[in-house]
């Protein structure tokens, strides 16, 4: 070991590079510019009573006017001094332009819009493999040929015999598995096979029969059965009504045909529509 009094190697070390970077300061004047900042920021601020130099006003600014639109202009100046007004309004003669013809080219794509809608046949054939021959509500989920239900909201192709849009891939046919208001013709009277007999008690064959056939909301809007009223999860939610869920179980064992007409009995032992 040696002794206290000598400088270690990295402390030699240390001294040759500070000293090194103090020459290099003073070449480049980093040490006067350095010293002058100190001086400023070391010097003595301003007595209370010492008066400040005022700064040079700035020119004003010149003033341009505001731009507005055509119309904020027309509407803010009054009738009859130089308002925009229609050739019709103030007198003057119309002449209408003639539309042009279009040609044969443009009659044709209207008469293949006019045309019916077949699906691709490949797509087809792989539709008819999987379909089901059921006649509830079918298995086959097709967002293109299905028509959705207004209680289960599935567009499925149905099972029945003799279908041409679910069996044959026509969109301009009606599904013949599917209901339809003779009074209001909407969503609200699309029901399955299966939601219709399950929830209203009532058969598809028979609904096709009856051309005067109405959904429940129309039978509900018209008055013609009281109490009877759709009971999907939707318009119950409408009526703060909380959803039945599947109830034909409890409809069938307390001796109901549907849920419609547990329901119904259910308001009007209540007494409230």
């Amino acid at each position: 070991m040696g002794r206290l009094g000598d400088k270690s190697d990295y402390e030699s070390i240390r001294e040759a590079r500070i000293s090194e970077n103090m020459a290099r300061m003073e070449m480049l004047g980093l040490r006067r510019c350095a010293g002058e900042l100190s001086a400023i920021s070391s010097a003595p601020s301003p007595r209370a009573g010492s008066v400040t130099p005022r700064k040079t006003p700035k020119p004003p600014r010149v003033l341009t006017p505001l731009r507005r639109s055509g119309r904020l202009i027309a509407a803010a100046t009054p009738p009859g001094s130089g308002s925009r007004r229609s050739a019709r309004l103030n007198g003057d003669s119309v002449q209408h332009k003639a539309l042009p013809y279009r040609g044969a080219d443009a009659e044709e794509e209207e008469q293949e819009e006019k045309r019916p809608m077949y699906i691709d046949k490949e797509r087809l054939r792989v539709l008819q493999e999987t379909r089901c021959d059921s006649k509830a509500r079918g298995s086959v989920y097709d967002p293109v040929l299905g028509i959705c239900c207004h209680f289960c909201r599935q567009k499925k192709l149905c099972g029945e015999e003799g279908c041409k849009r679910c069996g044959e891939g026509d969109f301009e046919q009606q599904c013949i598995g599917k209901t339809e208001c003779s009074s209001c013709h909407s969503s609200y009277g699309i029901l399955c096979r299966a939601c219709l007999k399950v929830r209203y008690g009532e058969e598809m064959e028979e609904v096709r029969k009856n051309k005067k056939w109405m959904c429940p909301h129309c039978v509900e809007e018209k008055g013609t059965k009281k109490f009877w009223i759709c009971n999907s999860s939707i318009c119950l939610k409408k009526r703060k009504i909380a959803p039945t869920g599947i109830a034909i179980f409890q409809a069938r064992e307390q001796g109901y045909a549907s849920v419609a007409h547990l329901l119904m009995d259910q308001l009007k032992s209540r007494g409230s529509f």
